[in-house]
């Protein structure tokens, strides 16, 4: 317990700010020990800065952190580690070409016994029901498998406080309560203190005692968790009400509105599309007849996957982490070549991993994970925004500025995203505004077929909320739209059809408008109902 009852961490009138923006502005907030308190907030309204200020990543501008009662200097992790301060980063910072259980000692001082490590892994995965392969390498993991060797990394050194920035997010719904409950056991015996910064809004209230909401770099507002709504957080984080029901076609957000202004809803006629992937006899827009793919260790990822997706469907792709989902997108991405069956756009052949044949042929995508294969953070926002175009904004082999601000500037109103300038790089944005940009870009093309890959990942309601309605909206206007995703609420919320995937395999498809969940999960489970 700390002494004289002082919280075990606080950080007193934090502001911190980049150029004309303040991302913290005279921020107060305390841990307490046994405490896991709750962190909201928009993308971009100062939750992830002010936590690496704690954990010594990023230096503030003005105020004071106070350790168990004592004001302290925290000007890099390793003064936060000897403070007893860990986080989890939303951004993995692992090493792919190594195994887990040098990834997790990294930074240790002195010789590191090799059996010692693994052994240590093995105890700490196990004990926090994060279960991991340590001598697998950190490249061949899934995103969700990389997310628990974060975790396990920050928990070898059982600091005080830990910060958690959207520990679940790639994380089964199973995983995450499970991790949470050992959390609840863990603080409770010990009086650790725990803040959580999550864009669920139901796992915050789950899992929390109090939650803060940031709006615009400031707090807003601080709740009991027992005593709040889902509703009550949303309209504290955007100053509105929010909707994220509905299953017919939103208006898009008006040009310039930031962050999802106004409700997702609005008219349709009700016909919907075909529920068996064709239209008026029509070849479906994207159609995948029996895809096999086996990765360079053996692993069969793709058996034989057949699929089909009609022009103005949503199809969700459903599963457990892991059954193929990572191959399936990258095969339409153009990052792999299949070892059999054929892929088809509009009934027309064409053959993945050579080149542009799929963006040629009409497919977008919006990947799971931007940093990695969806934008270039060093790049301006304008030069992202025609990534996959670059030849429209070239005059004799050279780019043409005035042409590539032209554009930029009518997808950043039309989009509503929130950048200080044309020229910022694109790693200067929120997450919630770089996922705008890439969505902007593909969509923007007007692909015959969007396929969009946990395109919410990591984002706030606001965010959500924009997202959905603009893949509603794509499909309205004739997209074809593959949905793969590990949230399943996105996929109930937002599929017309919804299509399991196992091992590889489509092995049942059903209905958006009438799904049996007990079905569901037994076919995500390999289990046929």
């Amino acid at each position: 317990m700390s002494p004289g009852g002082a919280p075990l961490l606080e950080l007193r009138s934090i502001t911190k700010r980049y150029g004309r923006v303040t991302a913290c502005d005279g921020v107060t907030l305390a841990i307490e020990p046994g405490q896991i308190r709750g962190l909201l907030g928009q993308n971009g309204a100062g939750k992830s800065t002010l936590m690496k200020v704690a954990a010594g990543v990023v230096e503030p501008d003005s105020g004071e952190i106070a350790v168990r009662g004592e004001v302290v200097g925290i000007g890099d992790p390793a003064a936060a580690a000897a403070n007893g301060i860990g986080m989890v980063h939303q951004h993995f910072s692992l090493i792919g070409p190594m195994p887990v259980w040098k990834n997790v000692t990294l930074g240790d001082r002195g010789r590191v016994d090799r059996d010692r490590s693994v052994a240590e892994v093995e105890r700490i995965s196990g004990l926090y029901g994060l279960q991991v392969d340590p001598h697998a390498r950190v490249a061949d993991l899934t995103i969700g498998q990389r997310q628990r060797v974060e975790i396990i990394k920050c928990l070898r050194r059982e600091p005080e406080v830990v910060i958690l920035d959207e520990p679940t997010s790639v994380l089964t719904i199973a995983e995450s309560k499970a991790l949470f409950d050992i959390l609840r056991e863990l603080i409770q015996r010990t009086g650790r203190g725990v803040v959580l910064i999550s864009h669920r809004l139901d796992e915050a209230l789950e899992a929390a005692d109090e939650i803060t909401i940031l709006r615009d770099g400031r707090v807003v507002s601080t709740v009991e968790a027992a005593a709040a709504t889902p509703s009550l957080l949303a309209r504290a984080m955007l100053g509105r009400e929010v909707t994220l029901g509905g299953r017919r076609a939103p208006t898009p957000a008006p040009s310039g509105e930031p962050d999802g202004v106004g409700p997702v809803g609005g008219e349709s006629d009700g016909a919907g599309p075909p529920s068996d992937g064709e239209s008026n006899g029509a070849p479906p827009a994207l159609e995948l007849r029996a895809v096999g793919y086996v990765a360079s260790g053996g692993h069969r990822q793709l058996d034989g996957l057949s699929l089909s997706v009609a022009a103005g469907e949503i199809l969700g792709v459903a599963g457990v982490e892991g059954n193929g989902q990572a191959a399936l997108v990258d095969m339409l991405s153009n990052l792999i070549r299949p070892d059999s069956g054929r892929v088809l756009v509009g009934g027309e052949a064409v053959e993945p991993g050579r080149g542009r044949s799929l963006l040629d042929a009409g497919v977008g995508v919006v990947p799971a994970d931007r940093h990695d294969s969806g934008c270039v953070l060093e790049m301006t926002v304008a030069e992202n925004l025609v990534l996959n175009r670059i030849g429209s904004v070239m005059r004799n082999g050279v780019i043409d500025r005035s042409l590539l601000h032209g554009c930029a500037r009518q997808l950043v109103a039309e989009f509503g995203i929130a950048t200080s300038s044309l020229s910022a790089p694109l790693g200067s944005l929120s997450g919630g505004n770089q996922q705008r940009v890439v969505l902007a870009r593909e969509v923007s093309s007007r692909p015959n077929v969007l396929v969009a890959a946990e395109p919410t990942h990591g984002l706030d309601v606001g965010a959500m909320e924009y997202l959905w309605g603009r893949l509603r909206a794509a499909a309205t206007e004739g997209a074809a739209v593959l949905l793969v995703s590990s949230d399943l609420d996105e996929i109930l919320a937002l599929a017309d059809r919804i299509a399991v995937i196992y091992r590889g395999r489509i092995v049942g498809e059903m209905p958006g408008a009438d799904v049996d969940l007990e079905e569901l999960g037994l076919l995500m489970g390999g289990t046929a109902a």
